[in-house]
């Protein structure tokens, strides 16, 4: 078994026991041992992430201002917010006020450099590689598997948006700078790297599990204790429709963080689109439809609850470990699967389409579900936002006195 089918099999199996509260209850005791050892661990995880912040916080290590803005839109649990709708959101905003904007990602998952090529790269003078330009703005250069699914998203989706990957934010950031000519940088999934200084930070709160069973990786879903969101300006409750009762998720905020401007979003299917050609369908061709449900992401039941909102009927779900890559061989089995089953379509999500292989000839149609985030509640919030990042910097800008260093968490 390769390490990444065995990484997803143990993420299948330990997921399910720390991810909500309750989960890990009336279990065996090889099961409860495991959990024991877990804590444990996480007492460790817990010490050094608090005390890697504390040298941030005291300045012993040192944060690195790039002279521009920097946005961290993040979260302080392991997948499943619906983050990347709501940084595409953002990107878009921030350029119709005549920002040049740059989105910064690590590439969770992207393909990394064998070994034997970072050696090579090294040994010949080219150690310090420039970022990869998932999207220079006008063209797309890389696929998902090179640049990771969510800036591959975010670069096929977005124009006049920059869009680089790189472990070194602050390197990648630079570079947005130099060669782009960027004023405005969005760290995707940066709450927790504190290497680069921010303006502010945009944290997302899951409405369904907020925090988990309240404990760290890996006993829990935290990346770090839910009261760090104490940083955070601005805060998104996700998956809330219109009309939710946010009311006692609020509280915990607000005890947690005081001054925060708090919005709500729901992310609304807006468009059904063929995987492979991106032809675009109405969602209306979903109702009464039988459909095979399938999707590599972290909470698969809000996408397939979605889908028989629209009126579709599911009859099979095929869920994989979350950033699954699909090779050929799977698409056609689960193709040859929907058909004996009777399925009018397939469906899955836009995450899980960029990572699959195309295959041309389908007896079953294969389409994603295209989401945009809309807010239920706390849009002035929203614009608060948005306007605190560009006023702030033309105000900078006309008093060169005062250095522009700008920070972001995530």
């Amino acid at each position: 078994m390769s390490s990444r089918k065995t990484l997803e099999s143990t993420e299948n199996k330990l997921l399910p026991l720390i991810q909500y509260e309750g989960a890990d209850q009336g279990h065996e005791w090889p099961t409860r041992l495991l959990l024991w050892v877990l804590k444990r661990i996480s007492s460790i995880y817990k010490f050094v992430v608090q005390t890697r912040l504390y040298l941030y916080e005291t300045g012993i290590y040192r944060r690195f201002p790039l002279g521009v803005q920097v946005i961290s839109v993040g979260n302080v649990t392991v997948g499943g917010t619906g983050k990347t709708p709501l940084v595409e959101k953002l990107a878009r905003e921030l350029q119709t006020k005549g920002r040049r904007v740059a989105i910064l990602s690590r590439g969770y998952r992207k393909k990394e450099k064998t070994f034997g090529e970072k050696m090579k790269d090294k040994f010949s003078g080219k150690g310090h590689t420039p970022p990869r330009i998932v999207s220079d703005g006008k063209n797309l250069l890389l696929d998902s598997e090179m640049s990771g699914d969510e800036p591959y998203m975010l670069a096929t989706n977005l124009n006049d948006v920059v869009v680089l990957v790189d472990k070194d934010r602050v390197k990648s950031g630079r570079y947005a700078v130099k060669h782009f000519g960027c004023d405005t940088l969005i760290l995707d999934d940066g709450f927790q790297y504190q290497k680069l200084k921010h303006r502010l930070d945009l944290v997302l709160v899951d409405r369904t599990n907020p925090f988990g069973n309240g404990n760290v990786l890996p006993r829990g879903i935290l990346r770090e204790p839910a009261k760090n969101i104490a940083r955070a300006k601005f805060i998104c409750i996700t998956k809330a429709p219109k009309g939710t009762d946010t009311t006692a998720l609020k509280k915990k905020i607000r005890e947690l963080n005081s001054d925060a401007g708090i919005m709500e979003c729901n992310h609304e299917p807006t468009s059904l689109v063929e995987a492979f050609t991106r032809i675009v369908h109405p969602l209306s061709e979903l109702q009464g439809k039988k459909v095979v449900a399938l999707s590599g992401i972290a909470s698969p039941l809000s996408f397939e609850n979605s889908l028989e909102a629209l009126g579709a009927t599911i009859i099979k779900r095929k869920r994989y470990a979350d950033h699954h890559r699909f090779s050929q061989q799977e698409i056609i089995d689960i193709v040859l699967e929907a058909k004996e089953l009777g399925a009018d379509a397939i469906i899955t999500t836009e995450k899980d389409a960029v990572r699959m292989t195309r295959i041309d000839k389908r007896s079953v149609p294969v389409y994603f579900v295209r989401i945009e985030v809309c807010f239920s509640a706390g849009v002035d919030e929203f614009n608060r936002c948005i306007n605190e990042i560009t006023l702030t910097n033309l105000k900078e800008k006309t008093s060169p006195a005062v250095e522009l260093s700008i920070s972001s968490a995530e």
